[in-house]
């Protein structure tokens, strides 16, 4: 087996990543008020979560990386409770919203 040398090889921070551009293309839609407010607060959210993997990544220690594996999840979760407010505000379909909260619990338990 290969050692994995950039964070770009792991497989959560692939998964990251898709998040990042469902969440754009399900925000895209959402009311023009919304630009400053709940767009941008799921579009950071949703960045974050490959952000701190690739960042733990390349910290020097595993203690580290655990905490940055950390922040992601919390990211996550962070993203999944604006999800949920974008579906309440419908902004967002039940259908999307299970699809997207199904994809962050993946991502959650890979981590």
């Amino acid at each position: 087996m290969e050692k994995i040398r950039s964070f770009k090889q792991l497989l959560i921070w692939q998964k990251g990543i898709d998040i990042v551009k469902e969440v754009y293309r399900l925000s895209k839609d959402f009311p023009r008020e919304e630009l400053y407010g709940l767009t941008t607060q799921m579009r950071r959210a949703a960045i974050s979560i490959p952000s701190n993997i690739a960042e733990g990544f390349k910290r020097n220690h595993n203690n580290e990386y655990r905490q940055f594996l950390h922040y992601a999840l919390g990211s996550a979760a962070e993203l999944e409770t604006q999800l949920i407010i974008a579906q309440e505000l419908n902004f967002l379909n039940k259908d999307k919203l299970n699809d997207s909260l199904d994809k962050l619990d993946h991502l959650g338990r890979m981590v």
